[in-house]
């Protein structure tokens, strides 16, 4: 019977994938995968043999029909993210409505998400937060960075290694010296790394470190 799995991947760390998300990947058809050179090593790791199409941000519009239809036609398959659980900063919402729109089943299997622990051992309050993913690069900037002047909440942020100093230097502009934030990187990888400290300790620390891996920034709120 047709249904589409959205399968977490493992942010950094192979064994961090669940069973449950082993055996889903074994039962289904196809699996959609953002980079198949990525997936194949995971795959390969727990002796997965199965058909991979590849499905990312630069074609999900284009096969989006394609795959309802293989669906419809009664094909079970699995959504499987590089790194994290499906639609959270990745491919995922268009297939995920289409179907619902369709009748197709859709399950959501619970698995690893880099927010989730970068939030939580921040020591930043979690009990009231908002996620925003990768901010914008242009359009919005200003708005978004406004927005935290006084934004009680806490907010979580992804960012990408090279943009890391410009983003903390206008996060200072925007609202000052005596806020936490948190840098966490690496996340469930050997060189895990999270530094929480205010603005002014931050930024010359990572100017002097250098910066590599994906980057998730936690902001404490007003």
């Amino acid at each position: 019977m047709s249904h589409l799995y959205l399968v977490p991947g493992p942010i950094g760390n192979l064994g961090d994938i669940t069973y449950r998300a082993v055996e889903t990947l074994q039962l289904v058809d196809v699996i959609l995968c953002e980079d198949t050179r990525t997936s194949s090593v995971l795959l390969k790791h727990y002796g997965i043999q199965k058909t991979l199409w590849s499905y990312h941000l630069h074609n999900e519009h284009k096969v989006l029909d394609q795959l309802i239809a293989q669906l419809q036609s009664g094909k079970k398959i699995a959504l499987l993210s590089d790194a994290g659980t499906p639609g959270i900063s990745d491919p995922g919402f268009l297939l995920v409505r289409a179907c619902k729109q369709q009748g197709i089943p859709v399950t959501c299997l619970p698995g690893a998400t880099a927010f989730v622990p970068a939030l939580v051992q921040s020591g930043i309050p979690c009990n009231n937060f908002i996620f925003e993913g990768f901010i914008p690069l242009k359009k919005g900037r200003q708005t978004f960075f406004q927005g935290l002047v006084d934004e009680k909440r806490t907010v979580v942020i992804y960012e990408s290694p090279h943009r890391l100093l410009k983003t903390l230097t206008e996060l200072q502009t925007y609202i000052g010296d005596e806020r936490l934030v948190a840098v966490c990187r690496e996340l469930s990888k050997m060189f895990e790394e999270t530094k929480v400290a205010t603005l002014p300790e931050l930024i010359p620390y990572f100017e002097q470190k250098g910066v590599k891996g994906e980057i998730v920034i936690v902001i404490a709120g007003k």
